[in-house]
């Protein structure tokens, strides 16, 4: 059994995540509401403090990122930084910061977005980040410390979402979230590092 500290496990994808995380100690964190630890990852001090607070810990699991919708030719300089400091340097602090507690061996998975392949109108700053993850993932799996490992999970819009993304999503498939639960359990569980593990239809 591991110790797994569940970043956004409130939330849907959180959800989904926690279906394929059973046979370990999942602590929860999130912004808000009824969770072991609050957190935002926009605020390098709170990540910090996390961790401290957790204490020893197997593996870290991310499913939040703030995302700002709009046409890009309306896209603010305020609407991408927020983007990027939740999608993308809250992700990259995680782990930043991440890897100097957990354990020897652990294990780190993001989460991207299968808009950066698939793109749709409106959502330029989520496809762009969520590439940004996929590369960094890729990239940083060579310049791990002490043999912890890193994957992303890049999932299309699940099932239990469907009614909030589908009418941007013409043409998509969603998948359930006990499938995507599976790719968590797949970057937490085996051996793989520095992959971007797909769910889609």
């Amino acid at each position: 059994m591991k110790t797994v500290i569940l970043i956004g496990a409130l939330g849907k994808m959180g959800q989904a995540a926690l279906s394929g995380l059973g046979k370990h100690k999942v602590i929860t964190a999130g912004r808000s509401g009824n969770v072991d630890h609050i957190v935002d990852i926009t605020n390098e001090q709170s990540i910090e403090e996390l961790y401290t607070k957790v204490g020893h810990f197997d593996a870290v699991v991310n499913t939040v990122g703030v995302c700002e919708y709009a046409p890009f030719v309306d896209m603010t300089e305020a609407q991408w930084m927020t983007t990027v400091m939740s999608k993308m340097m809250g992700q990259i602090n995680l782990v930043r910061i991440g890897q100097k507690y957990i354990a020897d061996g652990g294990s780190f998975t993001l989460i991207s977005g299968i808009l950066n392949v698939k793109p749709i109108p409106f959502a330029i700053a989520d496809a762009t980040t969520s590439g940004a993850i996929d590369t960094f993932v890729k990239c940083v799996a060579y310049e791990m410390p002490r043999n912890t490992r890193i994957n992303v999970v890049n999932p299309t819009v699940l099932t239990e979402a469907w009614d909030v993304y589908g009418e941007m999503m013409p043409g998509f498939e969603p998948v359930p979230g006990k499938l995507v639960g599976k790719a968590f359990e797949r970057s937490v569980d085996g051996f793989i590092t520095g992959e971007v593990i797909f769910v889609d239809a």
